[in-house]
C-alpha cells in the first residue's frame, strides 16, 4: 500500500493497524533545535484518545506516545522523529463474524476491490486509529508555529450534531474545554447529549460539523496555483476518515452573498497596517494567507458501523445482512475535532518551512 505521507518539506509517515501491535510514525524536516518531549506531546493525544466518555468508542487505549529518535535532551536534532503508540485493547473477535463481508459505508469493499487483500479487524489501515499518528505529528507542528509566531492559536469546535446546530452568538472557546463533545455553546449541550444517548440506544449513529480557527499568522504563506494553503488544507482535511466536504471561509454560503459584500474590503490603519471589513475568504487568497483568522469548516458523516442490520455482499459476491459488533463511537466527529486542528497546524507549518525556504 503505497501514499502514507503527507506534507512536501515537513512530512510525515504512519504505520500501523487498528488491531495491530502497535501504530507509528517518522516525522521528518523539522527545524533542529524545536523544544519537543513526550509530555509536550501527550495532551494533544488525550484529546483524542477513547474511552474517556460514554459518548464515543469505549475502547480503552491510553495512547502514550514513545519518542524512538530525532531528539536529544529535549530539542529536535534536525533528524527523522520516529514516534510510536502500542495498541492495548484490541478485541479482534469482534470483527470474526464479518471477516468476509462488506459493512456498508466502509472501505471494505474497496480496499478488497483494489488489493485483493483486506485486514477486517477494525478496517485495518482504513480505521480512525491510524489518526493518533496525525495528532502526534500535529503537536510537532504546533511547537514550530508556537516558536515562530508568537499569536499563534488554534480553536476546534464541534458546530452541530445531527440536525442540533450551536448558536453563532454563544460560542464561547474557553467552554470547549469543559466539556467532552467539544462543544462551544452551553446552552445546547444537553440536547446533544440526549440526542446521542437516544441515537446510540436506536442502533443508529449521527454525523457532526466541526469548525477551526487559526490566528496569529501573518499574510504570505502558502504559494500560488500547486501549493496553495487552502488546497493543501481541503486536501489535509478530505483525508481524515469520513469526511465528506469541506469549506474555507463563508464556504458555500458565498453563492448568496451578493459580490458588493463579499469581496472583503480593506483599508489602511493609521499605523500603515492593513484591515479588511469582513472575512468570507477565510483568511486565504490566491492560496496566500492574508493575515486574517484562517477559517475552516469539515463534515464528518455518521459513524458506518452500526448494530442494525443492512443490506450488503460478501467476499462471494452473495447478498447477506451485516450488523457490525464491537465498540464505535455514535458519532465520529466528535473525536474528529483533535483530528482536524493537527492536520491544518502540520499543513500551515509545512508552507510555512516552504516559504521560509524560498523568501529566507
Amino acid at each position: 500500500m503505497s501514499f502514507n505521507s503527507f506534507g512536501r518539506v515537513l512530512r510525515f509517515t504512519t504505520f500501523g493497524e487498528s488491531h495491530g501491535e502497535a501504530i507509528g510514525c517518522i516525522v521528518d524536516g523539522i527545524p533542529p533545535n524545536i523544544v519537543l518531549t513526550e509530555e509536550i506531546i501527550q495532551p494533544f493525544l488525550d484529546k483524542r484518545k477513547p474511552g474517556q466518555s460514554k459518548f464515543v468508542t469505549q475502547r480503552k487505549e491510553g495512547d502514550k506516545v514513545k519518542i524512538l529518535s530525532g531528539v536529544l535532551n529535549g530539542k529536535t536534532l534536525g533528524s527523522p522523529v520516529g514516534l510510536i503508540i502500542n495498541n492495548q485493547d484490541q478485541k479482534s473477535n469482534d470483527y470474526s463474524e464479518i471477516a468476509k463481508s462488506f459493512r456498508p459505508g466502509h472501505a471494505d469493499y474497496t480496499y478488497y476491490a483494489k488489493y485483493g487483500i483486506r485486514d477486517h479487524r477494525g478496517g485495518g489501515r482504513s480505521s480512525a486509529r491510524e489518526t493518533a499518528m496525525r495528532v502526534a505529528a500535529g503537536a510537532i507542528a504546533n511547537q514550530i508555529l508556537t516558536k515562530h509566531f508568537k499569536d499563534f492559536k488554534i480553536f476546534g469546535y464541534v458546530s452541530q450534531i445531527g440536525p442540533h446546530k450551536v448558536n453563532k452568538s454563544n460560542v464561547d472557546f474557553n467552554f470547549i474545554k469543559e466539556n467532552s463533545l467539544f462543544c462551544p455553546d452551553r446552552h445546547i449541550l444537553e440536547k446533544w447529549e440526549n440526542f446521542l444517548i437516544k441515537t446510540r440506544k436506536s442502533g443508529s449513529s449521527a454525523g457532526a460539523i466541526i469548525e477551526l480557527q487559526v490566528q496569529g499568522i501573518p499574510a504570505g504563506i502558502g504559494s500560488p496555483i500547486y501549493a496553495k494553503l487552502d488546497g493543501d488544507i481541503a486536501n489535509a482535511i478530505m483525508s481524515i476518515n469520513a469526511v465528506k466536504g469541506v469549506e474555507i471561509g463563508s464556504g458555500f454560503d458565498l453563492c448568496s452573498i451578493p459580490g458588493i459584500e463579499s469581496s472583503d474590503e480593506m483599508k489602511i490603519n493609521e499605523d500603515k497596517t492593513i484591515d479588511f471589513k469582513s472575512n468570507h475568504s477565510g483568511g486565504i487568497l490566491g492560496g496566500i494567507s492574508t493575515g486574517q483568522p484562517i477559517l475552516v469548516k469539515f463534515i464528518v458523516k455518521p459513524t458506518s458501523s452500526i448494530l442494525e442490520e443492512k443490506d450488503s455482499v460478501n467476499e462471494n459476491f452473495e447478498n447477506i445482512k451485516v450488523s457490525t459488533k464491537g465498540r464505535h463511537d455514535p458519532c465520529v466527529g466528535i473525536r474528529a475535532v483533535p483530528v482536524g486542528e493537527a492536520m491544518l497546524m502540520f499543513t500551515i507549518a509545512d508552507l510555512y518551512l516552504a516559504h521560509r525556504a524560498q523568501n529566507g
